[in-house]
């Protein structure tokens, strides 16, 4: 949900912690797993045009986006090793998306502006991944 300025608004815990990638013990999202969902979500519609000119193409990008969150979310309730391995895997998927949009922005299939903000949101996923495995 967006808030003023764009600012994300989590709902209120104790119902819905586990739901919005909530921190029980902090009350804190988890904000590379939020910013993740969020490039999801505002990649949803350039998906579905390259989806329209390129059936496989869409099929590995929908694989690879929804690998982001979903490995985040897994990382943050592992320890160790385990942990950093999804948190890499995670950043490695972002990297997958990124190279994939820039692969139908050259086939033609959508322009720049469509997938700008959702690059833009990936690589702030790339960077807190990295703060998170380095």
């Amino acid at each position: 949900m967006q808030g003023v300025a764009g600012a994300l608004v989590v709902p209120a815990c104790p119902v819905s912690c586990a739901v919005w990638g909530m921190n029980q013990q902090r009350k804190r999202p988890f904000e590379a797993l939020e910013v993740a969902v969020r490039a999801v979500r505002v990649l949803r519609s350039a998906v579905e045009t390259i989806g329209h000119k390129d059936r496989a193409l869409e099929q590995q990008l929908r694989k690879a986006l929804s690998s982001v969150p979903m490995n985040l979310g897994e990382g943050r309730r592992r320890s160790g090793r385990d942990r950093l391995h999804l948190y890499r895997v995670s950043a490695g998927s972002a990297d997958e998306v990124c190279i994939a949009l820039r692969v139908a922005e050259a086939m033609g299939y959508v322009e720049l502006e469509d997938v700008a903000e959702g690059l833009e949101l990936l690589d702030r996923v790339l960077a807190m991944t990295w703060r998170l495995t380095h």
